[in-house]
């Protein structure tokens, strides 16, 4: 049994790695001020006595005794992130900051959670974990994809001035239950759109592409990354099976039972026209790590939560 600070623990992504490291018997506890987290993500916990919640915002210290931390402490889709930017690139600068100090004083290993983000609108396809990124660091999205960055520079400059135990890891699109309702991402837009009868809004012409994880395979390689010695990162954790928005619209559409129309409105700026990551790395390092649950299947569980909330 480990002692494990998750931040960001309340939220869709964190929830789920809180529920599994709760029931594998680590001693669990899940930071979150709950911007876009929700005690409803974690209330099956709360009676547990390894599971421990704490209402507390990473750009201020915490102090605790733990052997590993995770954070993933961001408000992670546009609206979130674009509603307060400056807050959305202190929480990725003073957050992971904070934690590395925390995980320097404690001698604990440290997990950041990271984003495709880093890659910007990419000129390389599919992305590896060498690409440097062809991102605009002045753009409406650069809160949170230079935040990012930022965040993974500081993590090396600890890891190799004060040989902090650190691991990167890059998440791709990732769904599932627990995801907010009204968080702007393309998946549970088109989910609830599609479930009240309104219409399903693509932005731009529906040809851009993204590859789309199940949550319970994202935990699975954050955890054999936190558990991989000698082995820092970055590594992508994605679904390399592409799809266009377009075609996820119509899966989409037809799961629900909708006749709801599709409808096209002009493409945001600086909104990436392809992801697809290259999971080469993952899969040798990480025991063969690879995506199990396929779309359909996926879209049909995130379907069903959806229907309890809408």
């Amino acid at each position: 049994m480990k002692r494990i600070l998750v931040t960001g623990g309340a939220g869709f992504i964190g929830s789920h790695l809180c529920e599994r490291l709760v029931n594998e018997g680590h001693d669990v506890i899940c930071l979150d001020n709950y911007f876009t987290g929700s005690k409803a993500n974690v209330k099956a916990l709360m009676g547990c006595g390894n599971f421990e919640l704490v209402r507390h915002d990473v750009t201020s210290p915490y102090y605790a005794e733990v052997d590993q931390i995770y954070n993933l402490a961001c408000p992670a889709s546009p609206i979130h992130y674009q509603y307060n930017p400056i807050k959305t690139t202190k929480t990725s600068f003073l957050g992971a900051l904070n934690m590395l100090g925390l995980a320097k004083r404690v001698r604990a290993r440290i997990l950041q959670a990271s984003t495709s983000e880093v890659y910007g609108d990419p000129d390389q396809h599919p992305q590896t974990e060498a690409y440097w990124g062809h991102v605009n660091p002045i753009g409406l999205r650069s809160c949170y994809d230079e935040g990012k960055r930022c965040a993974e520079s500081l993590f090396m400059d600890y890891h190799r001035q004060n040989g902090v135990d650190i691991r990167i890891v890059r998440i791709f699109n990732t769904y599932g239950p627990n995801m907010n309702i009204g968080d702007g991402r393309v998946i549970s837009n088109f989910i609830v759109q599609a479930l009240r009868g309104e219409e399903l809004t693509i932005y731009g012409d529906g040809s851009q592409t993204r590859s789309f994880q199940y949550v319970s395979d994202l935990v699975e390689g954050m955890i054999r990354m936190m558990n991989c010695d000698g082995f820092t990162g970055p590594v992508n954790l994605g679904n390399p099976n592409e799809f266009t928005i377009l075609e996820l619209a119509r899966q989409i559409r037809e799961l629900v039972g909708s006749d709801s129309r599709i409808v096209f409105r002009p493409l945001p700026s600086d909104d990436p026209r392809q992801r697809q990551p290259d999971i080469t790395l993952a899969r040798r390092m990480l025991d063969g790590w690879q995506p199990r649950v396929p779309l359909r299947e996926g879209l049909e569980r995130t379907i069903a939560y959806f229907r309890t909330i809408v």
